[in-house]
């Protein structure tokens, strides 16, 4: 018997090699790769009958046979197949029975799993049952009992009248399909006849809002109009809950200082725009939803005055308990008649109604009219998983980075490359001296080397892109790993030309790339790559603060006269307003930027300040509104509201604390080999003129 099983073995990995695709990669031999069998566990039962009849049914991932050791003195069983169970009659006791799974090229995974034969009733049942955290509408259940072998709960949910079994110390969950008290009833089973149970009336209650925020946006202020969005500047006096008649309810509500819209009792719902939207130069509708439960919603932007029967929309479906992202194209809109060049309003619709949804993030942008957030230097992401493949897009197990080892350090010569995707439109493939070599390169075993011609990044290659997909066209360049492209994995693309599907998150710093049926047979097959962007080497990057000297801020009628007033005019101003000498200038590597203040800064009469003094900062530019950054080789621009470098006053047409667009650009000149930096806003007065805001930077 044991020679027919072991002949039947062979039988399958001969099949499994023969007809497998795709190989494990970085390996030849793919039974060699299979990894020993994982998530090991096994069902126990006791029959209820005083005869110590036990039941064993092992569980597994990638098993072949398992074997089952009793634990009590008899002899082992071999050869069970999954989805196959031991019966085993134990004397009254306490016992270890053993587990050994064996794989297809003979690893094997062994556990212990204690087996408890007693024929008196469960005694000291102790039972703990508790709302899940993050999940809605659901529980989660142990229990304890000495004398026990097993449990089972009843939930008490109306048509599900199945019970869930469990083992000793084992958690387990169940998920309702509506909030509200149920009868939960937990039996504690041993070898005994009698058993012992617990019942409690349990209130199942649902998860009501977010958890967490809405995934953040990346747009510029620049190819925007934004509705509502901490990240962006919204048109103002816009009224969220407008007296339409409607029976849902408004709240304002903020998730760790991040504000959102919150509807409750849903059925339609409107807000009234603070001005007239032209968004004829926008292309698309985004909007975060977060719904406490699954339901379709009804989007209608509105111009003024429109009629019921000419109002158009879209309708999207919302999954529960999640943020549900939409960018929908505006010619979803105006290919139904709707026109775009004077919206003043919103309404949603539910179904069905009496819904709770939050809404975040409701703007509409444009492809950007400024640099495109892939340009940059990309890396793959240092981790497990970075890098992997498939057999489709939500299944990359054919071999991923880390699966065999400490891939991250043995690749490393790999994870460092770089992928350069300059504003001109010029890509490049920075190697370094050496990269990761398999054996289509010549490489055997595959290993660290000098990066082989034509995919050493020497020859010249460019990048394009749209919203969903990015392409690299040159002799030997790629992104990720060389070989692979649309319709093959011989580094020999068609036209040296390679599409990778790409998703962005972490506000644009974080790429997820894939090239999906790469065999070029219209198959789902998947390469994956995720990437971080590597942060900038501009020579502002890093902290500023004021100089702490004398003359360090100053202001005059042009930029060589600045005789109307500068710091330590009328005294020691180093030490009186060090309160403002010490705010610090954040530009990160990431584009985006902060002002840090500190508990106190300079305040001036026009901020309530008289006489100006030393205070607590004050909204907006108190450092709290998200900002960006951006610098040429003679001026650098801060974008946010409040952000502002100097003095918050001043920005290029007035001193009154607003500049249009939240946005400020400053004249600059670098020194001392870039650790100093004079700043200039020239004209600030609006009119063309020379009168001239001076400040002088000292880097940290």
């Amino acid at each position: 018997m044991k020679t027919l099983k072991y002949i039947l073995s062979t039988i399958l990995i001969i099949t499994l090699v023969w007809s497998c695709e795709e190989d494990a990669y970085g390996d030849t031999d793919f039974v060699n790769s299979i990894t020993a069998p994982a998530n090991i566990s096994s069902a126990v039962s006791v029959t209820q009958d005083n005869t110590g009849l036990v039941t064993i049914t092992p569980l597994g991932d990638g098993v072949a046979t398992y074997t089952i050791t009793p634990g009590d003195g008899s002899a082992s069983t071999e050869g069970i197949i999954p989805g196959n169970r031991l019966e085993h009659v134990y004397e009254e006791g306490v016992y270890d029975a053993t587990i050994t799974a064996v794989g297809l090229n003979g690893l094997t995974t062994s556990i212990t799993q204690n087996v408890v034969v007693s024929f008196k009733a469960p005694e000291n049942l102790v039972v703990t049952i508790e709302n899940d955290a993050a999940i809605s509408k659901q529980v989660n259940v142990t229990a304890t009992a000495d004398y026990a072998t097993s449990f089972a709960a009843y939930f008490g949910e109306p048509g599900k009248d199945d019970p869930v079994n469990f083992n000793i110390d084992e958690a387990i969950s169940y998920q309702y399909t509506n909030a509200g008290t149920y009868t939960i009833r937990i039996v504690a089973m041993s070898a005994a006849i009698q058993t012992t149970e617990y019942v409690v009336e349990f209130e199942v209650t649902a998860i009501l809002q977010p958890l967490e925020s809405a995934p953040s946006p990346f747009s510029s202020q620049n190819d925007v109009i934004s509705i509502f969005s901490d990240v962006y500047t919204d048109i103002a006096d816009t009224d969220f809950f407008p007296n339409w008649g409607q029976s849902t309810v408004y709240t304002p509500f903020e998730l760790n200082g991040d504000a959102m819209i919150q509807y409750s009792n849903l059925n339609y719902e409107g807000i009234n725009i603070g001005s007239p939207v032209d968004a004829t130069s926008m292309e698309t509708l985004h909007i975060d939803i977060w719904s406490a439960e699954d339901l379709s919603i009804d989007i209608y932007p509105l111009p003024g005055g429109v009629a019921p029967e000419d109002e158009r929309f879209v309708t999207k479906q919302l999954l529960a308990n999640q943020w549900n992202s939409f960018d929908i194209p505006l010619t979803d809109f105006s290919d139904q008649g709707l026109p775009l060049e004077n919206l003043m309003q919103f309404k949603f619709v539910g179904t069905p109604s009496g819904g709770l949804i939050f809404i975040d993030n409701l703007y509409f942008w444009k492809t950007a009219s400024g640099p495109s957030p892939i340009e940059g230097t990309w890396m793959i992401a240092p981790e497990n998983g970075a890098i992997a493949v498939g057999p489709a897009p939500d299944d990359l197990s054919w071999w991923f980075l880390g699966q065999f080892g400490d891939d991250v350090t043995t690749r490393a010569c790999w994870i460092d490359d770089e992928y350069v995707f300059n504003g001109d439109g010029t890509f490049m493939n920075v190697l370094g001296a050496d990269t990761w070599l398999e054996p289509w390169q010549g490489a055997n075993p595959e290993t660290c080397g000098t990066p082989i011609a034509p995919h050493d990044g020497t020859n010249p290659a460019t990048w394009s892109s749209t919203d969903t997909t990015v392409t690299v066209t040159g002799l030997g360049a790629y992104l990720g790993i060389p070989k692979v492209h649309n319709s093959g994995e011989d580094g020999a693309p068609v036209g040296n030309t390679i599409t990778y599907d790409y998703v962005l998150s972490d506000g644009g710093n974080t790429m997820e790339l894939r090239i999906v049926g790469y065999g070029g047979t219209g198959g789902t097959e998947t390469w994956y790559f995720k990437m971080i962007k590597k942060e900038s080497s501009s020579p502002l990057e890093g902290t500023w603060k004021i100089a702490p000297e004398n003359g360090a801020i100053a202001v005059g009628p042009a930029p060589d006269d600045l005789s109307w007033w500068f710091l330590g005019q009328f005294g020691d101003d180093v030490t009186t307003r060090a309160c403002w000498i010490d705010d610090e200038y954040v530009f990160n590597g990431d584009g985006t930027f902060m002002n840090v203040l500190g508990a106190d800064t300079w305040l001036e009469p026009w901020q309530g300040a008289n006489p100006e003094t030393c205070g607590t900062p004050i909204a907006p530019h108190d450092g709290t509104n998200p900002a960006t950054w951006s610098s040429t080789d003679t001026t650098v621009t801060v974008s946010g509201l409040g952000a502002y470098l100097g003095i918050p006053k001043v920005h290029n047409s007035g001193e009154d604390g607003a500049p249009v667009g939240n946005t400020i650009t400053y004249d600059y000149v670098l020194s001392d080999g870039g650790s100093t930096m004079e700043l200039r806003i020239v004209g600030y007065g609006g009119t063309g003129g020379t009168e001239t805001w001076y400040f002088k930077m000292v880097k940290q």
